[in-house]
């Protein structure tokens, strides 16, 4: 009884997890990078200009090589840039 408890928990928590991976890609199609308004420690990920490699890592705001992900469309409108400045 406790194995078919086990293998059927199992089997759910697979199906949960390929649910979550599936719906990323239809998300993140409808974003862009924006660069230029992050605030500090509020960044997506690694800094176009080589200062940081990871994520929160942003020392000031809106620094120009900094980004985040936001809605396409929206980021010219926000004050920010689809490419870098360096």
């Amino acid at each position: 009884m406790k194995q078919n408890k086990a293998l059927i928990a199992s089997a759910l928590g697979a199906v949960i997890a390929m649910g979550a991976f599936s719906a990323a890609p239809a998300s993140a199609a409808d974003k862009e990078k924006c660069y230029g308004i992050a605030q500090a420690g509020k960044n997506d990920c690694a800094s176009a200009t080589g200062m940081h490699s990871c994520a929160g890592q942003a020392k000031v705001d809106k620094d120009p090589g900094d980004w985040k992900y936001v809605a396409k469309g929206s980021c010219e409108k926000m004050g920010g840039s689809a490419t870098p400045k360096k």
